[in-house]
């Protein structure tokens, strides 16, 4: 696999998350720094076979600063459950590490911006799974605009794992249609997971750096 630093030079070697976190935590490269409280980072199991990749943070996430702690952190605590899954398990961040303004959404340069860092991140956790909720962490690390609704719980091997798309819980809890569609996508995943299907060494992939 080609290195990140060989794709974006301008970034010191990291060989942690926390070096990585301490190196981003006061990041002034997009204009959603002069809003926010803080950096979300990530948080979980620095060795996760999955991890799990929403949008960006909301209210409750930038001012306590782990992404996932509102109205819809409860939701996917429930849905990990009932998947057998715990927060210990897996390792939760977001494509996006600040807020936007009234949750916006992300601007297309301030993806691109802070996309590096997401890729870092899977580099070092080096998931089998990674989770995406929603279209925004699912068109990043697809690099396809396609929508949701068409590839939610199924399984696209990009490098050496595999991406699980499926719904946002934030969704769910602004249009009541989509909670049984979302609890779905999390009863697909259990089944993919019970499977313990291995990420094979591909031929021709989708280029996630590119």
């Amino acid at each position: 696999m080609q290195s990140i630093h060989a794709i974006h030079p301008t970034l010191r070697p990291i060989v942690t998350l926390q070096e990585l976190h301490d190196s981003i935590k006061d990041c002034q490269r997009c204009r959603l720094a002069s809003g926010r409280t803080q950096v979300v980072f990530g948080t979980g199991n620095p060795h996760a076979k999955i991890m799990f990749v929403g949008e960006a943070p909301g209210f409750y996430e930038d001012k306590q600063g782990i992404p996932f702690v509102g109205a819809a952190g409860k939701l996917l605590d429930e849905l990990l459950e009932g998947a057998g899954l715990s927060r210990n398990d897996v390792y939760i961040a977001n494509v996006i590490k600040c807020r936007p303004p009234d949750n916006r959404d992300p601007m297309a340069d301030e993806v691109e911006t802070c996309k590096p860092f997401l890729l870092q991140q899977i580099e070092l956790i080096k998931p089998k799974v990674v989770c995406t909720l929603g279209n925004f962490a699912m068109q990043t690390l697809l690099g396809k605009k396609v929508g949701i609704m068409k590839v939610r719980g199924q399984s696209f091997q990009v490098k050496d794992f595999f991406v699980f798309p499926m719904l946002h819980p934030a969704a769910a809890l602004h249009q009541g249609n989509l909670n049984e569609p979302l609890r779905e996508d999390f009863r697909k995943l259990k089944a993919f997971l019970d499977r313990q299907q291995e990420p094979v060494p591909p031929v021709e992939q989708m280029n996630l750096f590119g």
